[in-house]
């Protein structure tokens, strides 16, 4: 990997969807400290995980500084990109806009759900580059922070210092649940598609005979194409995804827009 140029002028914001206290969110801004000496972190003071690109909108969103530049939110991790964006740094905007390292994948469907992209998606919408990380893992084992340690630090450098950053464009970064060593390179990747069914619904009936649900995660096994996410998690390749904000299918619009002409004109 290429080595990056002097990046000490940012000023970075810190974020995530697991919480203040999250080991992810310390390891991230120690490898944010090591680029820059302007880190602010302003994180929900509770784990969010599974909020999306949600905002508070009906209940007061609550502010506390634990210390200098160090905020907790009581609210989504959208809402605290946006408070750092428009309370907490209106004096001067963060440049760079860093989310995790998340404790799990944010691989293919995921990051339609997961409050981690969302924050980086927030900061795409204010034109500051942002870079969403996880660090894969299994459910009842230990995360090998240790792989993220070691290869997010090039990974943020090299990305922020490319020279022309697409408009509406942000960076997931997903870490194979694997020890540094066992890791096979760095790819650039596309947004993968598990099959339906990696979230379901589980009942149970609590002590006053009243049922609750949970939401289950069971993850499907997805697609093999060699480009996609997920085949580069699945081989124990480190996952660089380029996520436009977006969302149209431009061929079917093109299709589409024959289909309404022609309706209007009828």
């Amino acid at each position: 990997m290429a080595a990056a140029s002097d990046l000490s002028h940012h000023r970075i914001l810190l974020t995530n969807d697991d919480g203040i206290n999250a080991p992810g969110l310390h390891l991230l801004e120690r490898i944010a400290r090591e680029i820059s000496d302007d880190v602010w972190v302003v994180a929900p003071d509770h784990e969010m995980s599974g909020a999306g690109h949600s905002i508070s909108m009906h209940i007061p969103i609550r502010l506390r500084k634990l210390e200098e530049k160090r905020y907790a939110v009581v609210g989504t991790p959208t809402d605290c990109a946006l408070m750092a964006i428009y309370e907490i740094m209106q004096d001067q905007r963060p440049t760079v806009l860093l989310s995790g390292i998340n404790r799990g994948a944010n691989l293919a469907e995921d990051v339609t759900y997961s409050g981690t992209i969302a924050a980086a998606m927030e900061g795409t919408m204010f034109a500051i580059p942002s870079i969403a990380l996880s660090q894969v893992f299994t459910l009842g084992a230990e995360a090998h922070w240790a792989t993220a340690e070691q290869y997010a630090p090039a990974l943020i450098r090299t990305l922020l210092a490319v020279p022309d950053w697409p408009a509406n464009t942000f960076v997931n970064i997903n870490v194979p649940d694997v020890p540094p060593a066992q890791v096979r390179g760095v790819r650039a990747t596309t947004q993968g598609q598990r099959p339906p069914g990696s979230f379901t619904i589980d009942a149970r009936i609590d002590a006053r005979n009243v049922p609750y649900f949970w939401v289950k995660m069971s993850y499907k096994e997805g697609e093999k194409h060699p480009e996609t996410d997920l085949h580069a998690i699945h081989e124990n390749a480190v996952s660089v995804t380029p996520i436009q904000m977006d969302l149209t299918n431009h061929a079917w619009r093109a299709s589409l827009a024959s289909i309404i002409d022609g309706e209007a004109k009828a």
